[in-house]
């Protein structure tokens, strides 16, 4: 029987380019003052700006709250992620 992972709602609300709310959340891939990496159930989120702060983190409700001047937001698919924790003879052999 196959296991299906439960996808939660997902919400990106941002307010006058300087604050957000992110719900959906997988994991924090990466983060620093220039870019903010989010996995969530519709893809990897990128978000670049300036003086990014990560304001408020809950991945067991799948939320995050950020800060900043924020430039630019891009969705992409995180097959590529997803495939990084395999190992590398899985992905030789597939």
């Amino acid at each position: 029987m196959e296991e299906r992972m439960s996808i939660r709602p997902h919400r990106l609300q941002i307010e006058n380019r300087a604050s957000g709310t992110i719900t959906g959340v997988r994991e924090v891939v990466s983060f620093d003052e220039g870019q903010v990496v989010l996995d969530t159930d519709m893809g990897l989120l990128t978000l670049k700006g300036k003086e990014l702060h990560v304001s408020r983190l809950t991945l067991e409700k799948g939320e995050v709250d950020l800060n900043g001047n924020i430039e630019s937001i891009v969705y992409s698919s995180n097959e590529a992620l997803r495939r990084s924790g395999e190992s590398l003879f899985s992905r030789l052999f597939k």
